[in-house]
């Protein structure tokens, strides 16, 4: 349920898919669009003049959200409280929770999870930032081991993502005045990000190359160690409503300046692609992406150099570092991986952590890095400085990281920091005996799940949460061996895991639609700090709707066409693994038009997209026999309003693909 310019730094713009410099005429619009600075002042003037309190309600979400995605907390605080007391309903509470936990105001935040879970009908779904937000807590009570202190340069803009260079300089990214081009980013209302270069004597701030800073978002940059190549990601805006997408893209040293850069020949269009790290040996390069393929949300990948210098197939990084969440810009320091996720245990937004190679193979569990590196809000870009010499003799690191927190200059600014020798500890009598073959656990904890929507009987309608489903049944495959769990009233099964073996996870239940979950325990390694490893899956089953029409999303078509985009390949990919993983159903695809045109055109419009979706299916290996395509034009709409006076957004409502189980 989390979810990137000055808000989460590149998260916004390197990482998430956002449109830009559109003109709009309401403050709607311009959240539709994430027009978030364009959108504060309409909606403000909006909520004054507005006489009713469900229309009051659903403005200050609005306000909610854009001071969100532009890191002002304490505001999007108010107004998430606002809406919720102008019963705009549990959305507002949710986003009222996370927002007072980015803010470190754990004991309310704890409180806001606890009534959410009541109001949604499912403990369940919050346990875990409640338990994050005790953690958290306790963190603030402890010795700090770093030092930190904001950097002079930062401006009233974002700066993040510092990266090591020549001559006691960083180069890093940003979205100050002086970015190249005129239009402005309106999610952000500032500029689009450059590359620039930092003196860190003179704390002077000047573009990095004119060859690589274009009108586009350029950031995150890293550099080989002999600095004959830099690699560097780049997002390319699409347009009116189409999506941005991040590339990361190579650069190689001409003496005086760098050459056009290109992207990388692993990098896959619709995909996002950013934060690189070069090891010190130029042969492995670390970076993060949301690829399909993935464990979840955005995750990291190494590369490693080939024979002739190209960079191999991206290799996903075990599940001790990748989770269900996000994990982005990765920093490998010689032996040990920094990088920053929010589905590890967090303090808010995004953390950092570090990870280093066990002797043989594998990773040990990430560490926290806690405060004051660590805070409620997104902390990530970490680095280790190696090549300043320690001024004093207690000094372990040095380096610089970014944060986005109240006591910094600006938006996102860039820290330095300093950990120390510590305190010497009282002689232990006693040591822990090293771990014994016998100690070594990797456990594994399920929830077998359900959705709650918010009308039981329409599954069209909003998802509230998720609870256990008692009774389902879990097969689990590994090896050469199966075993098979029905799990209880609180949805969950246990199991021991046997080390570098894949498992997998089906789950099924009557009248629920089987789902599949995978684990692998590759590359997890024996780490003695940490010898029992626990881990958690979730599998969430849908419930069988027979002849209700459920709608697919992002699935668009161009005008007066009925291929199938690149786009909605995703989605029918997901239909298509449902429909293998439940081998005794039969659908129907269908698909409406919006009004306009005449009637006929429109029904053998939405029959040829309609046929266009199941020969998809039928490529993917799907039976024939078990599929059904329906074009209905014009005649079910999903909004039944006059055509000549529906809105834009009501026509996109009634462009729709849908599916229906049969039997």
């Amino acid at each position: 349920m989390i979810r990137s310019l000055p808000i989460l730094l590149l998260l916004s713009v390197l990482f998430t898919q956002c449109t830009y410099t559109e003109k709009v005429r309401d403050g709607r619009t311009a959240i539709d669009v994430k027009q978030y600075a364009v959108a504060v002042d309409m909606l403000k003037k909006e909520y004054d003049k507005s006489k009713s309190r469900v229309e009051k309600g659903k403005l200050a979400f609005m306000l909610g959200e854009a001071y969100k995605n532009l890191n002002q907390s304490e505001q999007s605080i108010n107004w998430y409280r606002i809406a919720y007391n102008n019963q705009y309903g549990y959305e507002s509470l949710r986003e009222y929770a996370y927002a007072l936990k980015r803010a470190e105001r754990y004991d309310e935040a704890k409180a806001a999870f606890k009534d959410l879970g009541i109001e949604i009908g499912s403990p369940y779904e919050y346990r875990r930032e409640i338990a994050a937000c005790e953690i958290a807590q306790g963190w603030k009570e402890l010795t700090p081991e770093y030092e930190i202190e904001v950097l002079p340069f930062n401006s009233s803009r974002a700066e993040y993502a510092p990266v090591l260079y020549k001559d006691n300089q960083l180069v890093i990214t940003s979205d100050r005045a002086t970015s190249t081009g005129d239009d402005t980013y309106n999610w952000t209302g500032n500029s689009f990000s450059d590359l620039y270069l930092v003196d860190l004597q003179s704390n002077q701030v000047s573009g990095f190359d004119p060859q690589l800073n274009t009108t586009d978002n350029e950031g995150t940059a890293v550099f080989t160690a002999d600095y004959s190549e830099m690699y560097f990601t780049r997002c390319y805006g699409g347009g009116k409503y189409e999506e941005d997408h991040c590339k990361i893209l190579v650069s190689k040293n001409q003496g005086n300046s760098w050459s056009v850069p290109e992207p990388l020949p692993f990098v896959e269009d619709g995909v996002n692609y950013g934060g690189p790290s070069v090891s010190a040996d130029g042969q492995e390069l670390y970076f993060s992406s949301n690829h399909p393929d993935g464990w979840g949300g955005h995750d990291i990948y190494v590369s490693k150099r080939q024979d002739d210098g190209s960079w191999g197939p991206p290799q996903l990084m075990t599940r001790v570092i990748n989770t269900e969440g996000d994990e982005k810009f990765p920093h490998i320091d010689q032996d040990t991986l920094y990088f920053s996720s929010d589905s590890h245990t967090s303090m808010g937004g995004l953390d950092v952590f570090r990870s280093y190679k066990l002797e043989g193979r594998g990773w040990s569990s990430p560490y926290n890095l806690k405060p004051p590196v660590n805070s409620g809000n997104d902390d990530f870009g970490f680095i280790i400085d190696r090549k300043t010499p320690a001024a004093e003799e207690d000094i372990i690191a040095t380096g610089y990281f970014t944060s986005r927190r109240e006591d910094g200059i600006g938006n996102d600014d860039i820290y330095r920091f300093v950990r120390r020798t510590p305190p010497e500890e009282p002689e232990v009598v006693e040591e822990d005996p090293a771990p014994k073959e016998e100690d070594y656990k990797l456990l594994l904890t399920g929830y077998v799940l359900e959705k709650i929507y918010s009308v039981p009987t329409d599954p069209n309608s909003d998802i509230l949460g998720r609870r256990p489903l008692q009774g389902a049944s879990v097969k689990i495959d590994f090896g050469r061996k199966e075993d098979k769990i029905t799990v209880g009233e609180d949805g969950r099964f246990e199991l021991e895991l046997e080390e570098n073996t894949d498992y997998d996870f089906l789950a099924s239940m009557s009248g629920y639609l089987n789902n599949a979950e995978q684990f692998s325990t590759k590359g997890i390694g024996r780490d003695p700090n940490n010898p029992v490893q626990e881990f958690e899956i979730e599998i969430v089953l849908d419930r069988i709707f027979i002849d209700q029409e459920i709608q697919l999303e992002n699935i668009y078509y161009d005008f007066d066409k009925a291929d199938i985009r690149a786009d909605a390949q995703p989605t029918l990919n997901e239909l298509a693994r449902n429909l293998e993983l439940n081998p005794d159903i039969r659908i129907q695809l269908g698909s409406h038009t919006d009004c306009r045109g005449s009637a006929r055109y429109n029904e053998d419009l939405s029959q040829r997209r309609a046929q266009s979706a199941v020969n998809y299916l039928i490529e993917k290996g799907i039976d024939p026999a078990r599929l059904l395509a329906r074009g209905y034009g014009e005649s079910e709409p999903a909004v039944d309003c006059i055509c000549n006076r529906c809105t834009e957004e009501e026509h996109q409502t009634n462009r729709r693909t849908t599916f229906k189980i049969l039997e």
